[in-house]
C-alpha cells in the first residue's frame, strides 16, 4: 500500500530522453528519504514497449504507478489524447506539483492540465531555445516555460532567454544537469562496444577497434523526412565511411524513411555496422568507445561534451550553446562539405577537447530537491 504520510510529487516521462532526467532524481530521493514521495505517470508517447523496459531496468527507476499508453500519432492528436487521459490521474493523485522535464509532447501536455487545475508545475531543463520555430520542442520548450511555476536551468544562458520573455526570474534557479548526474551514476555500468555488437551478431565486428570508429545516431524530422536530405546525408556518411567505420544503431523513424525512400542499400554498406536501437547502458559504451560522434540528438550533445568527446551536431542550430561555447560539439547542419571537413579535423588533430560545464557535476538533482522543499513544503 502506497504511503500517505506525505505529500505527492507527480513525475511525467513520456520519451527516452525523459528516462534518464528523472532517474537521478528518484534515485536521491529514494537515497535520502526526503518528505515527498513520488509518483511516476509515463504517458507511453514512446511506445516500444521492450525499448521502454529496459530503460526503467537499466536505470533502476521504478515501473510507473500509472501507464497511460498513449502511443503515436501527430503532434495534435498526440497532445489531446495525453491531457484526455492525464486529467483524471490529477483528480486521483492530488500531487502538491507536477514535475515536467525536457521538451517532448508529453510535457507541454501536462503542464497544460495542471495549470488550469492550478496545480503547481515544475520544469526540470528550462530555458533552453533553438529559436527556431520549425523544430516543435521549440514550442512546447517556450509554452513550459510560460506555464512553470518553478523553473531548473542547465546553464546560465538559459536566464536570459527566460528574462527576454518576460518570465521572473525569481522562479528560475540554475542547477546543473540531471542527464549528467545519470551518466555519473551509470558510467561504471556501460556495456563494452564490443559486448553490443556481439549481442547483436553484427557481421565483421571483429574488424572494429576501440576509438577507431564514429558513432552516429539520427532520428529527427527535419533529416529524415525528406528524401532529398536524408540522401545527402547517407551519401556523406559513405564516404566518411571509407576513412572511419561507422557504428549506426538506427532508429526506429529513421529505418521506416530510409526503406521507404529507397535507401536501404546504405544499411548494407562494408563500413557501416548498424544495430536495431539500443539501451542506455548500451549507448553509453558505444559513446566512450567512438573516436567522435555525430548525431541530431540534443541529449548527446551534452554527455559527448560531459565525456569529452568531439560532438559533430547534424542540425543548423542548438538549444545547447555551452556544448559549443565551452564543450565538444561543433554544428555542422546537414552539408556535406562541413561534416566532412569536422570529421577531417577529428581524424587530424582529436578534434575540441572543452572543458566541463559549471555544475555539471553529478549533484543536480540534490539542489533540485532541496530547491522543491524549501519552496512547497
Amino acid at each position: 500500500m502506497r504511503d500517505t504520510s506525505c505529500p505527492t510529487l507527480l513525475f511525467i516521462v513520456g520519451a527516452r530522453p525523459n528516462f534518464m532526467k528523472v532517474a537521478p532524481l528518484f534515485q536521491y530521493l529514494k537515497r535520502h528519504k526526503e518528505s515527498m514521495k513520488p509518483f511516476l505517470v509515463h504517458t507511453g508517447q514512446h511506445y516500444d514497449k521492450a525499448m521502454k523496459a529496459a530503460f526503467f531496468d537499466q536505470l533502476n527507476i521504478p515501473e510507473p504507478d500509472i501507464d497511460l499508453e498513449v502511443g503515436s500519432g501527430s503532434h495534435a492528436v498526440q497532445t489531446a489524447e495525453i491531457m484526455l487521459r492525464f486529467e483524471p490521474i490529477l483528480d486521483r493523485v492530488k500531487p502538491f506539483a507536477v514535475l515536467v522535464v525536457g521538451d517532448v509532447n508529453s510535457t507541454i501536455a501536462c503542464g497544460l492540465v495542471a495549470v488550469k487545475k492550478n496545480i503547481p508545475i515544475i520544469h526540470v531543463e528550462a530555458g533552453l531555445r533553438s529559436y527556431d520555430r520549425d523544430m516543435p520542442e521549440e514550442i512546447n520548450r517556450v509554452l513550459t516555460d510560460q506555464l512553470s511555476d518553478l523553473l531548473f536551468t542547465t546553464e546560465r544562458s538559459a536566464h536570459q532567454n527566460l528574462e527576454k520573455e518576460g518570465i521572473v526570474l525569481d522562479k528560475a534557479h540554475f542547477v546543473g544537469n540531471v542527464m549528467i548526474d545519470s551518466l555519473r551514476n551509470h558510467l561504471n555500468r556501460a556495456v563494452p562496444f564490443d559486448e553490443t555488437l556481439k549481442l547483436h551478431k553484427v557481421e565483421r565486428r571483429e574488424t572494429l577497434r576501440e576509438k577507431q570508429f564514429a558513432l552516429l545516431t539520427l532520428h529527427r524530422p527535419s533529416n529524415v523526412d525528406n528524401p532529398e536530405i536524408l540522401k545527402g546525408l547517407l551519401e556523406t556518411f559513405e564516404m566518411i565511411s571509407s576513412d572511419l567505420p561507422i557504428v549506426f544503431p538506427v532508429h526506429p523513424r529513421t529505418g521506416k524513411m530510409i526503406q521507404e525512400y529507397g535507401f536501404s542499400a546504405f544499411l548494407e554498406l562494408p563500413n557501416v555496422f548498424c544495430l536495431p536501437p539500443v539501451g542506455y547502458l548500451e549507448i553509453l559504451g558505444l559513446m566512450t568507445s567512438a573516436k567522435l560522434i555525430l548525431t541530431d540528438s540534443g541529449g548527446i550533445q551534452e554527455e559527448t561534451t560531459a565525456l569529452g568527446i568531439p560532438c559533430s551536431t547534424l542540425r543548423e542550430n542548438t538549444e545547447r550553446p555551452i556544448t559549443v561555447d565551452q564543450g565538444t560539439n561543433t554544428i555542422v547542419g546537414s552539408a556535406r562539405q562541413k561534416i566532412v571537413d569536422c570529421v577531417d579535423e577529428v581524424l587530424k588533430t582529436g578534434g575540441k577537447s572543452g572543458r566541463i560545464p559549471e555544475y555539471w557535476d553529478g549533484h543536480a538533482s540534490e539542489r533540485i530537491v532541496s530547491t522543491i522543499q524549501e519552496r512547497f513544503l
